[in-house]
């Protein structure tokens, strides 16, 4: 994590946002202390770039689009603040926001504020062997149940109806991650030409729709482990919509195995630690809690997890984009562009059969 500056960051102009800030929340920052905000970037995210800012007494958690090359359907950050707003009260933790701005010439894209939360973004086995296994498994379970609380929020009684288009939902997601991946293709990828086509012509039929987080994992919340109620905070909310909730549920289970499937880079390995639950343990986890069948219409997991695969690559397709374009902030970057290819192989095995992580 970088150190708290004065004369801002990246992409963080700490006049410009503090002129506005004071102008929105004059409760919570003085005009005349605006001159006193420090700010320093959150390391570790690779898409939208976030930022601790304090004045000496307060702080705040400002979120905004990356650098350069950005897609049109990305980043969205009234979505992010939409969501969690509505969420706030539900048994979903998310943090308070606190103001959106939609005028971008304050700093160049849109950006919104929200409370700083307490809490520990867990990605590493180390982090959790420290923990030991009984507390790891605690924080997985946990994990799960929000996972499963969240599936089981009705948009509509939150105020979020009209947040997605459901009807068509994962028809629409194999045609969106196509085009994505058309607006950041570095090179010839004929597995994701495969995958595409397979899951164009296997979509499964669709069940009631539920809020969706869209990149649901252990380091995508604020955790307390020695805590009863571990996860104090879901946070990324950049690609949340309605549709069909197993695609989280996937996600989170495919995420989980890319330290076994690409071991070289320096990925996030929670999964590796003692005491963390295998897939068919979090699987029967999640539908205990009450979240959504992962068996019959609807629930097949061979394209869920053909989908997640496809995401992810196209995802780290378009971080690679923006490093040959030099458009990234921080480190780690150099090596990302190699999963690509073997995310999209085990995408393709997985949703015609061929492998299984849930097996």
């Amino acid at each position: 994590m970088s150190e708290l500056q004065h004369d801002g960051v990246p992409g963080l102009d700490l006049d410009a946002f503090g002129a506005w800030y004071a102008a929105q929340r004059p409760d919570q920052l003085a005009a005349d202390r605006v001159g006193d905000l420090t700010a320093r970037l959150i390391a570790g995210g690779k898409s939208n770039l976030t930022y601790e800012v304090t004045d000496g007494d307060s702080w705040w958690i400002v979120r905004r689009p990356p650098l350069g090359h950005v897609q049109a359907t990305a980043h969205d950050m009234g979505r992010e603040h939409t969501v969690m707003t509505a969420l706030a009260g539900t048994d979903v933790p998310v943090p308070q926001t606190f103001a959106l701005c939609s005028d971008e010439s304050v700093l160049g894209a849109r950006f919104y504020v929200m409370e700083r939360v307490a809490g520990t973004p867990y990605r590493s086995a180390a982090q959790l062997t420290e923990l030991g296994t009984e507390r790891t498994a605690h924080l997985a379970q946990a994990m799960i149940e929000v996972l499963a609380a969240l599936h089981t929020v009705d948009p509509a009684e939150v105020g979020l109806a009209e947040f997605g288009r459901p009807q068509g939902f994962l028809e629409r997601q194999v045609r969106r991650w196509g085009k994505q991946l058309e607006g950041s293709r570095t090179r010839e990828l004929p597995d994701a030409d495969r995958l595409l086509a397979h899951l164009a012509d296997h979509v499964p039929s669709e069940g009631a729709a539920g809020i969706v987080h869209g990149d649901y994992r252990l380091d995508n919340l604020l955790s307390v482990a020695d805590d009863d109620r571990p996860v104090k905070a879901v946070v990324d909310w950049e690609m949340a919509t309605l549709g069909d909730p197993l695609t989280d549920l996937a996600l989170l289970l495919t995420y989980d195995n890319l330290p076994r499937l690409i071991g070289d880079l320096p990925l996030a390995d929670a999964s590796t630690a003692p005491g963390y639950p295998s897939a068919e343990e979090q699987l029967a986890s999640y539908v205990a809690a009450g979240g959504r069948e992962t068996a019959g219409p609807g629930g097949d997991m061979g394209f869920h997890l053909g989908l997640a695969h496809l995401k992810l690559a196209v995802i780290l397709e378009g971080i690679n984009h923006r490093h040959q374009a030099g458009q990234t902030v921080g480190g780690g970057f150099d090596a990302i562009g190699d999963a690509v290819e073997p995310l999209l192989a085990a995408g393709l095995a997985a949703a015609t059969g061929r492998a299984d992580l849930i097996s």
